[in-house]
């Protein structure tokens, strides 16, 4: 047996960071593209909606047996072979101008995506050390706000010189690279005997992964609340979102063009809070940084559906969109000091399956709420729900007799577990 990789400095985090910075932008092009590819084909928005509905199913599908294989496989060739498969799948996607085909594909796509994130989590997890997690999460953040402006502005830049298929390849040539900077990373699994995975059948070992993660959760209660309850304001979130725009036009009366300033306002928010984050986040606690993070985005929520006009909108998308960062980092860091990285992909993929369920629920109550009710009186009631779940997360977090949980590494949790 062969020991895991331990880094000594910040080299190969970088060259990650570098990683994870090129899929973003491209998936952000991917994104903006896809949708003008199937608007244009059908006319129709709701053929639109249906690649939202697809990209949910097929999360819901992996998630129910992803951990499993994830686990047990070495994590930096699965990265690889997942960047690999949805670069060549992405790029076969123009050739079909078939609504049929194109769902089927982003199907296939959003099985990659749905893998990678839990992969690149426990890869992450073994890679980092436990005093280098943090600054690497709020630089993750930074990352990812980044993509959220310079993604939709180069594939913008994109159609005004081809067409959306040429965001599309150049997607599929962002996780080409993507894959090609992963194999300058290091492996950091331990090489070990072959696992009952590649002895047995699958469905008896997915029975059992399924019974540990229950088992896990049973005897570490509180680590899976604060996962509950995180979870829980992104449902709320999603949720709320999905009613933004029908918000700002039908009910605050904003032109699109003042929308599109509101989203910008907000994209500013993102990358002021991710630049602010990075700065301060060594002098918080992961405790406080998930609570009062958590709350500062519901009451910008809740002053964005509460609000009659634009001033006061634009002040609830920059306070909310600002706030994201700092909560990101801290249950990214929760998240990676106390889920044991031997079942990491197993928990994440299995709470990752309840999130999205939870998702497709919120949505389709939210907008069916719509037709029996106002518009602001459904996003309202969703910010004050958002705003209560935040404030129940803030106290867990704060609790003195928990401080230990947002300090020490958790695979001795999962040793008692065992035991």
């Amino acid at each position: 047996m062969r020991g895991a990789f331990v880094p000594t400095s910040w080299r190969y985090p970088a060259i990650f960071l570098c990683s994870i910075g090129v899929s973003s932008v491209g998936s952000w092009i991917y994104f903006i593209a896809l949708n003008l590819i199937v608007l244009d084909l059908t006319k129709s928005a709701l053929a639109v909606s249906g690649l939202y509905i697809i990209r949910a199913v097929s999360t819901v599908f992996t998630n129910s047996w992803a951990g499993s294989l994830i686990d047990r496989v070495n994590k930096k060739y699965l990265m690889m072979i997942l960047n690999f498969m949805q670069a060549l799948f992405i790029a076969v996607l123009p050739l079909f101008p078939s609504i049929p085909i194109i769902y089927l594909l982003v199907f296939i796509i959003t099985i990659g995506s749905s893998m990678y994130q839990p992969t690149s989590m426990a890869y992450l997890t073994k890679l980092l050390p436990i005093d280098q997690r943090k600054r690497f999460n709020a630089l993750r953040s930074l990352l990812d706000s980044g993509a959220f402006l310079t993604g939709p502005a180069i594939a913008g830049m994109l159609f005004t010189i081809g067409t959306p298929n040429l965001a599309i390849y150049c997607n599929a040539l962002a996780l080409l690279m993507s894959a090609i900077i992963t194999f300058a990373m290091p492996t950091v699994d331990i090489r070990e005997e072959p696992t009952k995975l590649a002895k047995t059948r699958f469905a008896p070992v997915l029975k059992t992964d399924w019974q540990l993660v229950v088992k896990f959760s049973k005897a570490n209660a509180y680590i899976m609340l604060i996962y509950f309850l995180f979870s829980l304001t992104i449902v709320l979130m999603t949720a709320t979102d999905s009613l933004e725009a029908a918000f700002a036009t039908q009910i605050l009366l904003l032109t699109e063009g003042e929308y599109g300033v509101l989203v910008s306002i907000a994209g500013a928010g993102v990358v002021v809070g991710s630049l602010l984050n990075t700065a301060v986040v060594e002098r918080f606690s992961n405790s406080w940084l998930i609570g009062m993070g958590s709350i500062v985005t519901a009451t910008g929520y809740i002053v964005f559906t509460l609000s009659n006009g634009f001033v006061l909108a634009a002040i609830g998308c920059f306070v909310l969109s600002f706030a994201t960062a700092f909560a990101n980092t801290g249950f990214y860091t929760f998240y990676q000091n106390n889920i044991p990285v031997k079942i990491m992909g197993r928990i994440g993929s299995i709470y990752g399956l309840v999130e999205a369920f939870l998702i497709i629920v919120a949505t389709v109550i939210f907008g069916l709420a719509t037709e029996l009710m106002s518009i602001r009186f459904v996003v309202v009631l969703g910010a004050l729900c958002m705003g209560v779940v935040a404030c129940v997360l803030f106290v867990c977090n704060v609790l003195p007799a928990k401080v230990h949980y947002y300090l020490a590494s958790g695979e001795r949790v999962y040793e008692r577990v065992e035991k």
